[in-house]
């Protein structure tokens, strides 16, 4: 089942918070983590031989830590312009690389996705059920994985939502209509219920919890609680659903996945051959 947000509503500025978390969290240590974290669930030890296709580069974090990782070529779009800008700065950080390239697109776009090709390594971490079109934008995300590719994603899962996909669809919808006071109200209400639970003697827990988000994927907490009150158009899937859309329209074989987490990590490989359209035997 998929919870589905308006596309045509309010959408959240997803730039201005990563420019935000560039500006006032980055550091070599998250640019390390990032990295470390993305060779652990690809199960390598570096990219060589390999592209990266960033699809909603979003901070640029993720980008870099590929380019850290050693990939041959990489790639980084966004639909939200600020997002660009951002990743350009981390790109320039990085020395200007000539194989790594940064630009505005939108993942709905075919004909913009056609221009570029297939990449061995697809990758979009918390980005395509933000479009309007969840399944759409998988499925035009998949088509970019180059034969015997990889497709790395992260989708905000209906499996472990509490209380309810409505509850949090209607707390979106009232974060992206606050002004700036009520915003941040609602992130220490947040805070308050969702981190400590009510409980203030769950503090060292959060303050853990904080940790582990900023050594698990180079992250910051109150960035990710934003991006997490504010992300609209927004859906949710269910991950067998997703697996078996993966299969059944690219034959994609599921290698790793991560559940648990409000976003579940999927890595699939894509056949060593494009699946070839069915023949059908016409007869005179």
């Amino acid at each position: 089942m998929t919870f589905a947000g308006n596309p045509s509503s309010n959408r959240y500025e997803f730039g201005a918070n990563w420019a935000s978390f560039v500006d006032n969290h980055y550091s070599a240590e998250r640019r390390r983590m990032a990295a470390d974290k993305l060779l652990s669930f690809l199960g390598k030890k570096s990219l060589e031989g390999m592209d990266f296709l960033d699809i909603g580069s979003g901070s640029g974090l993720h980008s870099l830590a590929a380019f850290d990782a050693k990939a041959d070529r990489i790639h980084s779009f966004d639909f939200d312009p600020l997002s660009v800008s951002t990743t350009g700065k981390l790109r320039q950080l990085a020395g200007d690389p000539s194989n790594w390239a940064v630009e505005q697109g939108d993942v709905l776009d075919a004909d913009y996705l056609e221009t570029l090709g297939t990449w061995n390594l697809v990758y979009s971490w918390g980005v395509l059920h933000h479009t309007g079109a969840m399944w759409q934008a998988v499925e035009n995300a998949a088509r970019r994985v180059a034969p015997g590719g990889l497709f790395f994603i992260a989708l905000y899962s209906s499996n472990v939502v509490k209380p309810s996909a409505e509850f949090w669809l209607d707390v979106k919808r009232r974060y992206n209509a606050a002004g700036p006071s009520q915003r941040r109200w609602m992130e220490y209400w947040y805070i308050w219920r969702f981190g400590l639970g009510r409980n203030p003697l769950r503090l060292p827990l959060l303050i853990k919890q904080i940790y582990d988000k900023k050594k698990g994927r180079g992250m910051s907490y109150m960035t990710d609680i934003r991006d997490w009150l504010g992300g609209w158009p927004m859906d949710f899937a269910d991950d067998q659903a997703v697996v078996d859309f993966l299969k059944e329209r690219f034959d994609f074989e599921l290698v790793r996945i991560s559940t648990g987490e409000a976003c579940t990590e999927f890595l699939f490989q894509g056949p060593s051959s494009p699946p070839q359209p069915e023949l059908v035997n016409v007869q005179t």
